[in-house]
């Protein structure tokens, strides 16, 4: 996962921990809350709760199966606030349908608790690829379908994912090339092994700069805050193409409505503070906390989109 991801993991925890002490009923929490993710986060991402109750924040990393594993056992978990997820647009709407081994509904097994951050893609090719613009590589594509090939960091990732959409609305053929992380591919991309990857923003950015990779377009419905010279694929070439990573949290089914929306409450707090914008926004993500209901319905959308591309596009997990 992208080094955005855990920061924004750090920041959500310690924001969260503070207002559990301030905010949530008296009886809650009396022990450690956990929160699951189904990636290996990098350090400093755990941070204690205020002193005044004693509590912490414990993350535990469960990584396999897309986050498969993490998501079975917080979905198995008693609906008590006390076990959470950190769930990605992977985790929720993507790998359910990839992975037939795990019986996840994100739509019958959670509850939506808050929307903790959105990381817009971006499109980057190799500077040798002859395409100076979106309409320039579906040109170059059509004339020479199977022949361009995209990384990205693993099978149902949202870069992987994001190129298969681009392929279907294009109306082109490309080839998938998965790699164990984001890293690898783009160092491949930068090598000239790859034509091109769907990367997140913050993990290129400084090779777009540099002149090593060029930008062609943002997956975001929006320009990027800290690219908006860069267009956007739905400006540049697709109308309504969007796609993004999105991060979270979320709580087993029939966890206490009190406790969900006290929650949101405190996280909406947290990512409306000067010091976390500016973070988030230096990281190039968006953050708009929501309604746990809005997140609810948000989710239930993504997994409708991105099983109509898993389908279209033939997507099959191994076995």
């Amino acid at each position: 996962m992208p080094k955005s991801s855990c920061i924004l993991l750090g920041l959500f925890l310690f924001g969260m921990g503070s207002a559990a002490a301030e905010d949530l009923p008296k009886q809650y929490p009396e022990r450690s809350i956990k929160i699951l993710v189904g990636f290996a986060a990098g350090g400093g991402t755990a941070q204690k709760l205020a002193e005044t109750i004693g509590q912490s924040v414990v993350v535990e990393n469960r990584p396999g199966a897309s986050g498969m594993i993490a998501a079975e056992a917080v979905a198995k978990s008693g609906a008590d606030g006390y076990t959470l997820m950190m769930g990605t647009q992977t985790t929720l709407a993507v790998a359910p349908a990839l992975y037939r081994k795990f019986s996840i509904d994100a739509t019958r097994d959670f509850v939506g608790v808050a929307k903790a951050g959105v990381s817009p893609l971006v499109l980057v090719v190799h500077p040798s690829v002859p395409a100076r613009s979106v309409m320039d590589l579906i040109a170059l594509a059509k004339a020479s379908p199977g022949t361009i090939n995209f990384g990205s960091g693993g099978l149902g990732t949202t870069p992987h994912m994001a190129g298969e959409l681009f392929s279907i609305q294009a109306g082109i053929k490309m080839v998938h090339v998965a790699y164990r992380g984001e890293a690898p591919a783009i160092n491949d991309l930068l090598g000239g092994q790859l034509h091109l990857i769907f990367a997140n923003l913050s993990a290129v950015i400084g090779n777009v700069k540099a002149g090593s990779l060029r930008a062609l377009a943002v997956t975001s419905a929006q320009r990027a805050a800290t690219a908006p010279e860069i267009p956007t694929v739905a400006e540049a070439a697709l109308p309504g193409f969007e796609a993004a990573t999105w991060f979270a949290l979320v709580a087993p089914a029939g966890t206490p409505r009190e406790i969900v929306r006290r929650l949101n409450t405190e996280v909406t707090q947290l990512v409306t503070q000067p010091d976390v914008r500016q973070r988030f926004a230096d990281l190039g993500m968006t953050i708009d906390a929501g309604t746990p209901d809005a997140l609810d319905a948000y989710i239930k959308s993504e997994i409708l989109k991105w099983s109509k591309v898993i389908k279209e596009a033939d997507i099959r997990a191994p076995d």
